[in-house]
């Protein structure tokens, strides 16, 4: 039996996270598929969505709203900036 890989979980994008009260976010590069989905999970159960907004975009530039970014390198580097917002 063949798998097909879904043409979307290859594709790289920034998760992003932005305190709706504060100027600037943080942003992690990633991909698309179940890790992603894991992680905002994962962020929503402890922070909520009252304040912090999570989104998923595919280029920081086209997004001029969220700036300045703050990038992180790693997921856990992004979970402790959320969790510090």
């Amino acid at each position: 039996m063949k798998l097909i890989k879904n043409k979307e979980s290859n594709k790289m994008c920034y998760l992003v996270a932005k305190d709706i009260n504060k100027r600037g976010c943080v942003a992690f590069k990633t991909k698309h598929g179940p890790a992603l989905v894991s992680l905002k999970k994962e962020l929503i159960a402890q922070v909520g969505l009252d304040r912090i907004q999570l989104v998923t975009i595919s280029r920081p530039s086209a997004y001029g709203e969220y700036e300045p970014y703050s990038f992180v390198k790693t997921e856990d580097e992004m979970k402790e900036a959320v969790l510090h917002m």
